[in-house]
């Protein structure tokens, strides 16, 4: 029995079988995510002056891979335009680039979320509070790099607003008061120590809930195009119109990853 519709577009809609149920896919999507972004928007936007953690993540990093999935979402557009110019040999060029552009996300976002996880937020018993990252580790003390020693008046995962402006200006000026090199902590000397995972604040358990799901998305995504790109690419002798069809639906899918992306960008890194 020969399903309808697979190529040719159905009367009502307009639409073939599997643009259909992407976009009502999609619809899914963006109730899902459109409930996380309001939980943190409402949760930012009540904060108190002050109370928010900010310039925690690394603005840079998280630049590059904003620009790697924008220039996904022009490889991936091209090798559904080279299927339509009936040129096989490009659609193999721009659907790699783009699964390669997909393997650079993901690998940067756990190069991130490493240096999240390996960096210790403690509380000493005198009431100042040390934050770096973790290098060394014995049964009577920690030894943190490049640390950064302030007051403990805020929670876990905060650094304060002059912490950060007397910082620039230290290193402006060429100093850095702020940092040694490394810095040999007693445990007999910590009252609370945590690193910097989705249980270390509010801020922290919203950043990771919401990249982890995307780079979920970007990994399902990614093996998606692999699998076309492979073995998923014989379907072009048999049936080359059903085959661009579904190269187009899994490019809608990658262009409400990237779209995702850049919406939590500027929220997460830049505000």
């Amino acid at each position: 029995m020969e399903v309808p519709y697979t190529v040719k577009n159905r009367p009502d809609t307009g639409l073939y079988n599997a643009k259909i149920g992407i976009w009502l896919f999609l619809a899914s999507e963006v109730m899902l995510f459109g409930a996380l972004f309001s939980s943190y928007i409402l949760l930012r936007v009540t904060a108190q002056e002050g109370e928010w953690p900010t310039e925690l993540l690394n603005v840079p990093i998280g630049t590059v891979n904003t620009l790697v999935l924008i220039l996904s979402s022009v490889t991936v557009v091209m090798a559904w335009a080279s299927l339509k110019l009936n040129n096989f040999k490009k659609f193999k060029f721009y659907q790699g680039l783009t699964v390669i552009c997909a393997m650079i996300f993901v690998m940067i976002k756990s190069y991130e979320y490493r240096d999240k996880f390996t960096h210790h937020d403690v509380i000493l018993t005198n009431g100042m509070r040390v934050d770096g990252h973790l290098v060394e580790e014995t049964s009577e003390y920690i030894v943190l790099s490049h640390p950064l020693e302030y007051p403990a008046e805020k929670g876990i995962g905060y650094r304060p607003t002059a912490l950060h402006e007397a910082e620039e200006e230290a290193n402006a000026h060429g100093g850095g008061h702020h940092h040694t090199e490394d810095r040999k902590i007693m445990l007999s000397d910590i009252e609370k120590r945590t690193n910097w995972g989705p249980w270390a604040n509010t801020y922290f358990a919203i950043y990771f809930t919401l990249t982890g799901l995307h780079a979920l998305h970007v990994i399902g995504g990614a093996l998606v195009m692999a699998y076309f790109w492979g073995p998923g690419s014989r379907m072009w002798k048999k049936n080359p119109e059903q085959f661009t069809n579904r190269i187009e639906v899994s490019g809608l899918f990658w262009h409400f990853v990237d779209l995702v992306w850049i919406f939590l960008f500027p929220i997460l890194y830049l505000l």
